[in-house]
């Protein structure tokens, strides 16, 4: 039988074998920009439970599995992060308060963990490690069903979870082309199979000697899980459903229903209340449906068409040089609110710190490119912050839903905005109103920042052939929203290349955002190529942002 002691050696086992197989998940990754790994998000995203888990001996399987879904929610890292921390978080809820994982509440932990982490993704990917954790929890079922004890459900789970896996190519041509399968769910077999040691074998992985976290990575992102988005409906929508103990609904119909009528939608809920976040262009309608699982409170409706124009950049503020070294917070120390707002923000370098901290951020959160800052980092920035409502700045994808991990565990409001780039984030802060209200403000940072084109050079990390282009390590890549546009040797001429496909006749305003690996005479030669060419209609800002991995930051307005 599975007991504690067993289920705590299985998943340090897990967290073991994943970190000992991390650079080859890594090395999965198809997209050649560096940006946080897949297996390294997992690893770190494991490495903090095992920590935990460590120090628990004697505890029941339903301690060890609660333990491990808290410690995993907080050090989440990366989409494929805070994805297996969710899988893991209804893994706890399928073993409950037993003593022992039996085979039924085995089945239902991995059936459990699929619901929570497709409910987490407003358009879920198949061909990742949704898709290998839902086959995974199909095996596990059918297992059980056919009378298969603990360890006869957990090896089918392994044996569809590699089916599963084996045809990712399949799903995501992106996968196919480049020859391989997903790197999450590679990483999620790997959790698996370091499980299975302990569970069958009675074999506990041991770690190897792996690269300290904080070591420089060559690092790329995973092709899946991009969710963008667009807002197009009219009204934002919010309220709290105070649920009726006689209403049997699930809160997944309420979902179900609002995303037929329209977007962004966000529905949280617990035993007492089911909070709400919809796009509509008919609130009426939401309003109607929700009625039927509950009271309603805390009732706002926004046209969003009606937001104010967002300010105009304030160009002395932009173009104040940083100072040499900027402080960047690595320790949070929690403090009470005494303003109403305040704000977080994620970047990395000092000169992007400094022009954060200008623009009114309290909090920095050092990270981005190679290093995802955790969920646990994020809420400890935000219980620094001393305001009742915390504005967070992810300024880039693949910290968002970690950041959005922070919203029911924090003692503030917290309010993430969607910036995927550092020139959103910095759109956003420049839009925030002090007279308008939180959820005003939200919905017109969110909309500024979607109308800024980002563009940006970088190195490739690997040899790679992506969307046509073939890449050798090393070379300049030019990305234009987040795809690679082309390739090159020359960074002047790549930072005007870009240019030219970014500056359109109405642009007005171009910002130039140079890193540490670009020297004050390299940036001064950029500028004057600029200024000579656009200067004459737009106005051109250079700031020194200090940031590593991309050589150039570019935003055009």
């Amino acid at each position: 039988m599975i007991n504690g002691d067993i289920l705590r050696d299985a998943l340090i086992s897990a967290a073991n074998n994943l970190a000992n197989n991390r650079k080859q998940c890594d090395d999965l990754n198809i997209f050649p920009v560096p940006d946080g790994d897949t297996g390294t998000n997992m690893s770190m995203t494991l490495a903090n439970s095992a920590r935990e888990l460590e120090k628990l001996s004697g505890a029941t399987a339903g301690k060890v599995a609660a333990v491990n879904a808290s410690a995993l929610l907080r050090g989440a890292r990366g989409n494929s992060g805070v994805i297996t921390s969710l899988l893991f978080r209804g893994f706890a809820k399928g073993i409950g308060d037993g003593e022992f994982v039996t085979a039924e509440n085995l089945a239902a932990a991995f059936e459990l963990g699929v619901q929570a982490a497709y409910k987490a993704v407003m358009k879920p990917t198949e061909g990742t490690i949704l898709t290998v954790a839902r086959v995974a929890s199909e095996y596990a079922r059918a297992a059980y069903d056919s009378g298969k004890d603990e360890l006869g459900v957990f090896t089918a789970a392994i044996e569809g979870a590699e089916k599963a896996l084996a045809e990712t190519p399949e799903l995501l041509p992106v996968l196919k082309k480049a020859g391989v399968v997903d790197a999450g769910g590679f990483g999620f077999v790997l959790i698996l199979k370091g499980m299975l040691s302990v569970m069958q074998d009675g074999v506990m992985i041991k770690s190897a000697n792996a690269p300290a976290a904080d070591e420089e990575e060559e690092a790329s992102r995973n092709a899946a899980g991009e969710f963008e988005t667009e807002i197009t409906f009219t009204y934002c929508t919010e309220f709290i459903v105070n649920r009726a103990e006689e209403c049997e609904k699930e809160p997944s119909e309420l979902r179900a229903y609002l995303e037929t009528i329209g977007d962004c939608v966000v529905v949280v809920d617990d035993e007492e209340i089911i909070k709400v976040h919809v796009h509509t262009d008919h609130p009426g309608n939401a309003i109607e449906n929700a009625l039927t699982f509950g009271a309603l409170v805390h009732l706002k409706i926004e046209n969003m068409r009606d937001q104010h124009e967002r300010a105009k950049h304030d160009a002395e503020r932009a173009k104040k040089t940083p100072a040499k070294s900027a402080d960047r917070t690595e320790t949070f120390t929690p403090v009470e609110p005494t303003k109403p707002v305040g704000f977080v923000s994620v970047c990395a370098g000092d000169g992007l710190a400094e022009l954060f901290r200008d623009l009114g951020v309290d909090t920095i959160v050092n990270g981005g490119q190679t290093m995802n800052p955790s969920t646990d980092d994020i809420l400890k920035a935000i219980e620094a912050t001393p305001a009742e409502t915390v504005f967070v700045l992810p300024n880039n994808k693949n910290i968002i839903m970690a950041a959005e991990q922070t919203i029911p565990i924090s003692t503030r409001k917290v309010i993430v905005l969607h910036t995927r780039t550092i020139p959103q984030g910095i759109t956003a802060m420049l839009n925030f109103d002090p007279d308008a209200e939180a959820e005003a403000n939200a919905i017109a940072m969110e909309r500024a920042a979607e109308q800024i084109t980002t563009g940006q050079i970088t190195f490739a990390a690997r040899d790679s052939e992506f969307d046509g282009h073939s890449i050798k390590k090393g070379e300049l890549m030019a990305l234009l929203g987040g795809k690679i546009t082309f390739v090159d040797t020359d960074l002047e001429k790549t930072v005007m290349k870009l240019l030219k496909q970014m500056i359109k006749r109405d642009s007005q305003f171009v910002t130039v955002i140079y890193g540490a690996d670009v020297t004050e005479e390299q940036a001064a030669a950029i500028e004057s190529q600029i200024q000579q060419k656009y200067g004459s209609k737009t106005e051109i800002t250079v700031i020194n942002g200090g940031q590593p991995i991309y050589y150039y930051i570019i935003s055009v307005e």
